[in-house]
């Protein structure tokens, strides 16, 4: 488990972490967490409080959406709220270009560039959060106001 403390993304994460300001804080899970759900049962927190890291694709460009474990992205509504073209789920190679890390443990930091990001405004009702943190069997805890601030991103309903 060492080793994926070590692993490069988990490495990116936790130096974006620090250059934020904020000491990591990132836990290595016994099992992957492809899943809110997933990483929910393993950190024993409500599913709501997990942050899922979804890349899509609008216009070419990469957008991240860091959404409650408990809700799905309705897409359509999004798009009209930001007024951009369609929104749509970006495919494996796509998010691995923009993030440099694999679906399932895909940060919300440590991306080779600044992605344009969107933040689930009912992940404010809860004092802790859990994000991924670059690999599929790390994840990291956070704060709302963290995660908005760590990210540059825009609190917005999505769904």
């Amino acid at each position: 488990m060492d080793d994926i403390a070590r692993h490069p993304t988990v490495v990116a994460v936790t130096e974006a972490l620090r250059g934020a300001g904020i000491e990591p804080r990132v836990r290595v899970l016994p099992e992957t967490a492809p899943t809110a759900a997933a990483a929910a049962e393993q950190l024993g927190c409500p599913v709501a409080a997990i942050a899922n890291s979804l890349i899509f694709e609008v216009d070419g460009a990469p957008l991240l959406v860091l959404t409650s474990g408990a809700h799905r992205v309705d897409t359509g509504k999004l798009a009209q709220r930001l007024g951009t073209g369609d929104i749509a789920r970006a495919k494996p190679a796509f998010v691995r270009t923009h993030t440099g890390q694999a679906i399932g443990g895909v940060a919300p930091v440590g991306h080779p560039a600044p992605i344009r990001t969107l933040v689930d405004e009912t992940l404010a009702g809860h004092p802790e959060v859990w994000a991924a943190a670059g690999h599929p069997h790390t994840v990291f805890a956070t704060t709302f106001t963290q995660l908005v601030a760590m990210t540059g991103g825009q609190p917005v309903a999505v769904n």
